[in-house]
């Protein structure tokens, strides 16, 4: 008897990293749920390239700040395909300033899609990837969270505190066999970098052992291997991919 095909959801994955995710747990074999937020024609276009290869993909717009429209993304994805294996938390948005010129309202949007959003992924989430077994929560970091960053008071803390939440989470749900663990980017070339001036890219790159920026696709990787049979012991940890950047 064969085995049901298995259910990644990938949160802001249309786009950047997330749509290199997407993609490689497509290639993996997973029927891939893409969560956006305002990027419909990307998250589409997904779907239909699934399509055309004979792959299963949905897309579900939703904020995932907003407790109704995450209970409403997993209610959707229950009752369309009946399970949920793996979570891939990667939405998350930036509003960089100095900590003297940031607003309250700045910080407090970047905490809530960037923070509480993953919290209220991981918490509705859980009853399905426990009622799946073998569950893989995989949530999106950055390096950020690990040495701060400039004008990012609001992003680094965010993510400091994924880091946080994620081991809390994996000592909770350790004794049903679900895993939670950290991949924290580094400088990956996206649409967003590509916006920077040379003289940032030349002074980030001078950080960098590598001496080169990363890839989409280098994240996409190490999800891909977390969420593997092969990352069964691996709970709890954080994982650096930023060739070298933030190595001590």
């Amino acid at each position: 008897m064969s085995q049901p095909q298995k259910v990644a959801l990938v949160t802001g994955g249309a786009t950047g990293i997330g749509l290199a995710i997407s993609q490689q747990l497509l290639n993996d074999g997973y029927i891939v749920v893409v969560n956006y937020q305002a990027s419909q024609a990307a998250a589409d276009a997904f779907v239909e390239g699934a399509k055309a290869k004979q792959q299963l993909a949905l897309a579900i717009q939703a904020n995932i700040g907003v407790s109704s429209d995450v209970i409403r993304v997993m209610d959707t994805i229950v009752s369309t395909f009946g399970r949920l294996d793996v979570i891939v938390n990667n939405a998350g948005i930036t509003e960089d300033g100095l900590m003297l010129r940031m607003n309250e309202e700045q910080f407090d949007r970047v905490i809530q899609t960037n923070l509480k959003g993953v919290w209220l992924v991981c918490k509705y989430g859980l009853k399905p990837l426990m009622q799946a077994g073998n569950g893989r929560i995989i949530n999106i970091a950055s390096v950020a969270g690990l040495m701060g960053n400039f004008g990012q008071s609001n992003y680094a803390a965010a993510k400091a505190g994924v880091i946080g939440l994620t081991k809390t989470l994996a000592r909770e749900m350790a004794s049903r066999q679900l895993t939670v663990n950290v991949v924290a980017p580094g400088f990956i070339e996206t649409r967003m970098t590509d916006k920077l001036s040379e003289q940032v890219k030349t002074s980030a790159l001078n950080m960098i052992p590598l001496k080169r920026f990363g890839q989409p696709e280098d994240i996409a990787h190490m999800v891909s291997f977390l969420a593997s049979p092969k990352a069964q012991y691996i709970t709890g940890q954080t994982f650096v991919v930023d060739g070298g950047m933030t190595m001590y």
